[in-house]
């Protein structure tokens, strides 16, 4: 008998419009991703907004067995939301410090990990070998 694959959502929240600029770029790259919620946390929004926003898009997200949180800062008040309002969900993550490389392939895999804890730790994996430094010593040598 096969089991039921979980089906795991995304919400992408941050400071400003990075939310909604990271969604762009996926949205260019790969195409709109299903069962995903930006949230900008504006400089006009209250605590209570934030909060409201993030539980306006776990409702969107209801059918989701589980559900990933990434966010940009670690500690800023998008990620510190996540944290609390996400303590009352047992099958939810929130990673901080997204960056385009690894929303694009968090979106991508999600759907071959066993579960949100794993893509979790998939998230930061990603996320941190998609930041290096070019040596342009190393490349001028490379290509002369």
């Amino acid at each position: 008998m096969k089991t039921k694959e979980k089906k795991i959502g995304l919400i992408v929240t941050g400071h400003g419009i990075f939310a909604t600029g990271l969604t762009n770029s996926v949205r260019q790259i790969v195409g709109m991703p299903e069962d995903y919620v930006p949230i900008d946390y504006r400089e006009s929004d209250s605590l209570e907004d934030i909060s409201k926003k993030m539980i306006d898009a776990l409702n969107v997200l209801k059918t989701c067995d589980e559900i990933l949180v990434l966010c940009d800062l670690i500690g800023g008040v998008p990620f510190k939301t996540a944290v609390k309002i996400g303590s009352s969900y047992q099958n939810l993550e929130v990673v901080g410090g997204v960056n385009l490389g690894m929303l694009i392939e968090i979106n991508l895999t999600r759907v071959f990990v066993k579960n949100v804890k794993e893509l979790a730790e998939v998230a930061i994996e990603i996320g941190r070998e998609q930041i290096v430094r070019f040596n342009f010593s190393f490349g001028k040598k490379l290509y002369k």
